[in-house]
């Protein structure tokens, strides 16, 4: 009998090294893949020299798990693609004033979009990652859920995926909590201590997305006012594309109070000051949406939502402006709700879709 065939981005890291194992477990045939999205260049790159050891891509962890469970095993260079989709969208984002989301673009425009590419003209019928989460059905298709290990639960990244690829997805480590996972690296042998994880973007080292855009955009350095919400004058910062809402450290501003960046505009490259209870919003807007299930925002409806990965969700009404855009009326309002991060929808573990934050 013809086993099911199936494509695994393989990252090197514990996650897809399990998803590899179960899946052969499992009786598919298994074909591995890391796609290389980004590499520094010379010894100035902006990013820690070891990217590869806290990355997304262990290439030779990778090749070493593959060479274990005996199934072929490739790498692909997606830089092109990466920078394009990714790096620009991300440097874009910062010059504009808003706080992109690298990993929600990675996930839509490289990594699932091209292993859904390589399997559709290799005639594989399945992609699998290691990501946390799930798919099942719901009203008679396939949705995504969140992951069983609600504290590694990836969905908040993987919102903007298309609804036609559910169906050939799996995520064999989505219902297995990670301590399971670790538990079923060590019976397999994998080289545990190798198989680190990664909570930084790939491409800024140890976190430092300043000396980064300083590298890649020198002309992002220009200077600018710290104003107050009366506009009066507060201080000189160095550029719209180094302040973030909610950011307090690195200010430089001595006022006698605490102070917290509440928006940043672009256009006349002014950053807005103030106290911290002025954070709060009770509603944003939200645009250029991604929705796995259209026929439920015909109007409004009820639901949670998530405007960072690291923030709970909340409750909240979503309202149709028009074809392209909702509002989002929170229960409670909210700290920080910040331009260019996405906002991700949910009912129960479903993920409904979601869009990007515009500033009102």
């Amino acid at each position: 009998m013809t086993r099911p065939t199936v494509l695994l981005g393989m990252s090197g890291g514990v996650d897809s090294s399990v998803a590899a194992a179960l899946l052969v477990r499992q009786g598919y045939d298994v074909r591995g893949v890391t796609l290389q999205v980004w590499e520094p260049e010379g010894d100035d790159a902006p990013v820690s020299k070891k990217w590869q050891e806290r990355g997304c891509c262990k290439i030779g962890i990778a090749k070493f798990v593959s060479n274990r469970l005996n199934i072929p095993y490739e790498v692909i260079d997606t830089r092109q693609a990466f920078r394009q989709g990714v790096i620009d969208d991300f440097l874009r984002g910062y010059r504009e004033g808003t706080t992109p989301n690298p990993c929600v673009r990675c996930n839509e425009r490289v990594k699932l979009r091209h292993l859904i590419e390589l399997a559709e003209a290799r005639g594989i019928q399945y992609v699998a990652t290691g990501h946390y989460v799930r798919t099942g059905q719901r009203d008679g298709q396939t949705a995504l859920y969140r992951s069983v290990d609600v504290k590694k639960d990836q969905s908040y990244f993987l919102y903007r995926l298309r609804a036609d690829w559910l169906p050939r997805l799996i995520f064999p480590v989505g219902g297995m909590h990670k301590t399971e996972v670790w538990r079923e690296a060590e019976a397999l042998g994998l080289p545990a201590d190798e198989l680190k994880e990664s909570q930084e973007i790939c491409f800024v080292s140890r976190g430092d997305y300043r000396t980064f855009i300083e590298a890649e955009m020198p002309e992002a350095k220009k200077a600018g006012a710290f104003v107050d919400r009366e506009g009066r004058y507060l201080g000189a910062h160095d550029g719209v594309a180094f302040y973030t809402p909610g950011q307090r450290r690195g200010l430089g501003v001595a006022t006698g109070q605490r102070l917290y960046v509440q928006e940043v505009h672009a256009a006349t490259n002014i950053v807005v000051l103030g106290p911290e209870d002025s954070l709060a919003r009770d509603s944003c807007q939200v645009d250029d949406l991604n929705l796995l299930d259209p026929r439920l925002f015909t109007g409004p409806i009820r639901a949670e939502v998530k405007i960072r990965h690291a923030t709970p969700a909340c409750l909240a009404t979503i309202e149709p402006v028009d074809q392209t855009a909702v509002r989002i009326r929170f229960d409670q309002p909210l700290r920080a709700v910040s331009p260019g991060q996405s906002a991700v929808f949910y009912q129960e573990d479903a993920v409904l879709g979601g869009g990007i934050i515009r500033a009102d």
